[in-house]
């Protein structure tokens, strides 16, 4: 290989590189300035704060997802998770009178132990989370339709408002929390061994384990992370609604899986960043805030959220491939000149 050759590899792999790392902002500003222009009310500040409060509850959702896909993983089983906790919380202040701190205090107990629950069979059948998941996510929201017999359960707290409909100043209560959720998912991942872990876990799984992690602690862990950010995703959403509702998160693993590829997390694991997965929750919540301007019906809504998807995910893919064939053609040269 000439030098001009390899110049002109290494000015390719570099723009990719930049391409990779700033193509979710500029796919955010393109789509912010393209809306600007041809939705009605969509560049005013009301709509923005309405705007940040829609995107929150997939936000939160989508930080605990992110620790389960950096860690090699995937669960389908968020949306049917929230509808579960959603339902049995409503259930327990509206029919049994329990004040709304302990049924709080129960929501999230709850959707940890139902993440916990899915890394653990995981492990224990040996199968891929994507398997296991498909597969609770069926029994959570059977449980949940089973708990409400079908119907909404209204008659919660007043003082329960606050969570999902309060403000703080001009800020909505979801938004502030959801500003805490990513601050504290990016200090975990960035800063804490245990988000090396989750890294190394993701990166190469059996590496990890040589290296002295437990992998089997590590697996449950991210698991039940996600289940007690979702868990939050469904006591804002009951609040919001205010009333239980077996629907509640239908369809939010969809936009957390879409939000997390858009925002650079691998589904092989192993990378992607809690700032790039927020441009991405951005993107899917800029999306569905400006087709509803637009008076677009919910079934064009999917069909772009599906293309946004497949582009993700086959960008993601070419990154893969190519840095794999990369790898592959420089290990002749070294031998090469390990050889001589």
């Amino acid at each position: 290989m000439n030098a001009n050759t390899t110049f002109k590899t290494g000015l390719s792999e570099g723009a990719i590189a930049v391409l990779k790392k700033y193509v979710t902002l500029v796919v955010l500003f393109g789509l912010v300035l393209l809306f600007s222009l041809i939705a009605p009310n969509f560049f005013t500040p009301n709509n923005f704060i309405i705007l940040l409060r829609q995107v929150s509850f997939t936000a939160i959702s989508s930080v605990g997802l992110a620790f389960v896909m950096i860690a090699g993983g995937m669960d389908l089983s968020i949306g049917a998770q929230i509808t579960l906790t959603n339902v049995l919380t409503a259930i327990l202040m509206a029919r049994m009178g329990v004040p709304p701190i302990f049924a709080i205090l129960f929501a999230l107990v709850l959707g940890t132990l139902l993440g916990v629950n899915n890394g653990y069979i995981s492990i224990i059948l040996k199968v891929h989370p994507l398997i296991v998941t498909l597969g609770t996510m069926t029994i959570y929201k059977g449980l949940g339709y089973i708990a409400a017999n079908g119907n909404s359960i209204s008659g919660l707290p007043e003082s329960f408002k606050f969570l999902g409909q309060g403000y703080i100043g001009p800020v909505p209560v979801p938004v502030i929390i959801m500003v805490l959720v990513v601050i504290a998912g990016a200090f975990v991942l960035n800063k804490t061994y245990i988000g090396r872990f989750v890294f190394a876990l993701g990166g190469n799984e059996e590496a990890a384990r040589l290296a002295g992690v437990n992998v089997r602690r590590m697996k449950i862990f991210v698991f039940g992370v996600c289940g007690f950010f979702s868990a939050i995703t469904s006591l804002l959403l009951l609040s919001r609604v205010f009333s239980g509702q077996v629907t509640t998160g239908q369809g939010m693993e969809f936009d957390c899986m879409t939000a997390a590829v858009l925002g650079g997390i691998s589904f092989k694991g192993g990378e992607g960043t809690i700032s790039g997965l927020l441009a991405g929750v951005l993107i899917i919540g800029v999306l569905n805030n400006a087709l509803q301007l637009l008076s677009l019906g919910d079934y064009y809504q999917m069909v772009i959220k599906g293309v946004v998807l497949l582009a993700a995910v086959g960008f993601d893919t070419y990154q893969k491939n190519r840095k794999s064939k990369r790898t592959a053609s420089r290990r002749p040269a070294e031998k090469v000149a390990t050889a001589a």
